[in-house]
């Protein structure tokens, strides 16, 4: 595979990723159809390059990407442009796939322009393993869908404030209606939870047998146990509870927030997880 050819490959798909968030951008202002349906396929069209992308290293490396930081955040923005993507066609939410692309976007830019020692090629080498890529695999799908609940519990805020002080603009209307956005951001919590605690099963297991000084207060190990903790929480205060509204928008928020700590800090302390060395 030619590095030169990756590198533009990669050029273009952030600058086609750029034009359709900026589509759907100029959709968020003005409600224009077209121009959403035009991100629609660009955003399409992405998705294709990304999956290319993806063809074409598996077959260079014989393994499924995701066993460096470097391959995991490219496979993190697969899996967004790949729910975004289901979520337009099977669901008439407006600005659910604006707002899941801007994030999508961000992981997509650091990934393309991360400094080189992002991909590492230590664990790549070292820890080879089904268990071990079962385990990754998981955990980069729960974050997927705990990234687009997060999103749904950001518009409820935005949703439940438009509502409290009576502004009764255009884009009050083009938000899905709270029990909707409630309980979106609760199916895919519902759907996070199970992924995550497998992944963490596995990874424990893979860890157990081939880490010899294996370390349970590793940090990666500990805030990846409060994701599940946070993410348990919020649906036990919902089921068990009967919980609704903002304060559980509010928890879902904060418990993402710990996502983001556990996939991009907690590496950088952890004994074994090298996806930073």
């Amino acid at each position: 595979m030619s590095d030169l050819f990756m590198t533009r490959l990669h050029e273009l798909t952030i600058l086609i990723y750029c034009a359709s968030v900026l589509l759907y951008f100029i959709d968020f202002l003005n409600r224009n159809r077209k121009a959403n349906q035009i991100a629609f396929w660009l955003l399409a069209f992405v998705w294709l390059l990304q999956t290319l992308f993806l063809f074409l290293y598996m077959r260079e490396t014989g393994r499924f990407p995701v066993l460096t930081l470097f391959e995991g955040l490219y496979f993190y923005a697969w899996v967004l442009v790949t729910l975004s993507l289901i979520i337009n066609r099977l669901m008439k939410v407006d600005f659910i796939v604006f707002f899941t692309n801007i994030l999508g976007f961000i992981i997509m830019a650091i990934h393309t322009f991360a400094p080189p020692h992002f991909e590492s090629n230590i664990l790549s080498e070292q820890l080879v393993s089904e268990l071990l890529l079962i385990h990754i695999v998981l955990a980069i799908l729960s974050y997927g869908a705990f990234s687009i609940s997060f999103v749904f519990s950001m518009l409820y805020l935005l949703q439940y404030e438009l509502l409290k002080r009576k502004k009764w603009v255009k884009l009050l209307w083009r938000i899905a209606d709270l029990t909707k956005l409630e309980k979106m951001s609760y199916v895919l919590n519902v759907i996070g939870v199970p992924l995550l605690l497998l992944s963490l099963i596995l990874g424990l297991q893979w860890a157990w047998i081939k880490i010899n000084d294996f370390v349970w207060f590793d940090p990666k190990v500990i805030t990846s146990f409060i994701v599940l903790a946070g993410f348990s929480i919020n649906l036990y205060l919902r089921v068990g509870l009967g919980k609704h509204g903002r304060s559980l928008a509010l928890w879902n928020i904060g418990s993402f927030l710990i996502v983001l700590i556990n996939f991009f800090l907690s590496g950088q302390l952890s004994s074994f997880h090298f996806w930073y060395e």
